[in-house]
């Protein structure tokens, strides 16, 4: 990943030019993401600390960054492996977004959604876990 990239998963879709995104409607991609929470494994959820998880349509690139970047989800944040003794005085939660326009445009069906979003909603939170891009695509979680 470019470093002037956030931390997070960049993708180019590459599905058909014409297939337009999947239609779900907003109150039912919010339900994928709390399912996909809700299966993170209780001992894995129980260590996550200080975190936030949102939903916006898409990612805005920042200045600096290139325009066509394309996010499925991103974390920013402390990892905990790199928090010391003085992080919890006053830090704002980390902070997962799952963006909604890019994950239904890679689909073509209500299934891969879910599916999408569960390996996205994952992929974040290792990275809350101090696990880098490289270490998840070892993993298959890319």
């Amino acid at each position: 990943m470019p470093a002037n990239l956030p931390p997070g998963l960049p993708i180019v879709p590459d599905g058909p030019p014409d297939s337009g995104p999947f239609d779900m409607s907003d109150d039912d991609f919010e339900s994928a993401v709390t399912d996909a929470l809700n299966r993170i494994p209780a001992k894995i959820a129980s260590a996550m600390d200080n975190v936030a998880v949102f939903i916006e349509d898409d990612y805005v690139p920042r200045p600096g960054e290139d325009p066509d970047t394309v996010l499925l989800g991103l974390y920013e944040g402390v990892p905990l492996t790199e928090r010391d003794s003085w992080w919890d005085a006053g830090s704002l939660p980390d902070r997962i977004t799952i963006f909604r326009q890019p994950i239904l445009e890679i689909c073509g069906s209500r299934d891969e959604v879910i599916e999408e979003v569960a390996v996205t909603v994952v992929h974040e939170i290792a990275h809350h876990f101090g696990i880098g891009e490289e270490r998840l695509h070892e993993l298959g979680w890319d």
